[in-house]
């Protein structure tokens, strides 16, 4: 078991600040162009379905819809943040500069993970507060809206780890992109209630991660949910300590990290 008193706590912030740096010097790209991609999906929903479909879940379908974009500028912001950090190191050949330092693979997993979790949350609260200048959004419980904020920026912080480790190239990456998170974030219920569904695709929903954390956020946001959400807050749990370990066990053995 990890000793957090013989931890490094003064290379753990470093790394982290490193992480944090990564994104802020270019905001434009990390902060401010994510804002501008969610308010495009959100002009399109509402002017493709704005009248054909006035309410979902028994509130403005524009209420509805907004909790889960926000919680996917989240997650994918995350995500981009720890796998391109972990990739371009491979790529350009200083990722020995993450590796030397007396750092622990699990300071090397939080470092890394909580820059990943910063950017996601800064962009998160920033989409929120641009996309209240549009659609009505209240707090119906705050505990859930930071739980289950958090916890899918970690659940993405941590695919992003796993993700750039495993990649050895750009077109890796772009894989695990195509054909992971984006089919999971599109039939996680963002833009619909899944009580819609029919029964087996429901099934099929229960067992998708990322339905737990749009569903969990927007129960924080709108006081609904399509399961309890203690169940989803269980499920992301889980998920994300399984993440954890297999994160800190790619660092420990240097996996594809090391030649």
């Amino acid at each position: 078991m990890h000793d957090l008193t013989r931890s490094n706590w003064l290379g753990l912030w470093t790394l982290y600040l490193r992480e944090v740096r990564r994104f802020a010097k270019v905001y434009n790209q990390t902060l401010f162009a994510p804002v501008v991609t969610t308010l495009i999906f959100l002009a399109i929903f509402a002017l493709a379905l704005g009248r054909a479909v006035e309410t979902a879940a028994g509130v403005p379908f524009m209420e509805f819809l907004a909790p889960g974009l926000i919680t996917m500028a989240i997650a994918q912001n995350s995500f981009a943040n720890t796998s391109s950090s972990i990739l371009v190191a491979k790529v350009q050949g200083n990722i020995v500069d993450t590796l030397m330092p007396p750092l622990t693979a699990h300071e090397l997993t939080l470092g890394i993970a909580m820059g990943g979790v910063s950017r996601g949350i800064v962009v998160g609260s920033v989409v929120a507060l641009t996309m209240s200048l549009f659609v009505p959004l209240h707090a119906h419980n705050i505990g859930a809206i930071l739980y289950f904020g958090i916890m899918a920026s970690l659940m993405l912080a941590l695919l992003g780890i796993a993700g750039g480790i495993w990649s050895e190239k750009f077109d890796q990456m772009a894989a695990v992109t195509n054909f992971v998170i984006t089919p999971l974030s599109f039939l996680s219920g963002t833009f619909y209630s899944i009580d819609r569904l029919p029964p087996a695709f429901q099934h099929i929903a229960h067992v998708n991660p990322f339905f737990y954390m749009i569903d969990g956020f927007r129960y924080g946001v709108i006081g609904h949910a399509d399961v309890n959400p203690m169940i989803g807050a269980a499920v992301l749990a889980a998920v994300n300590a399984a993440l954890w370990l297999l994160c800190h066990r790619m660092f420990a053995r240097g996996y594809k990290l090391k030649a």
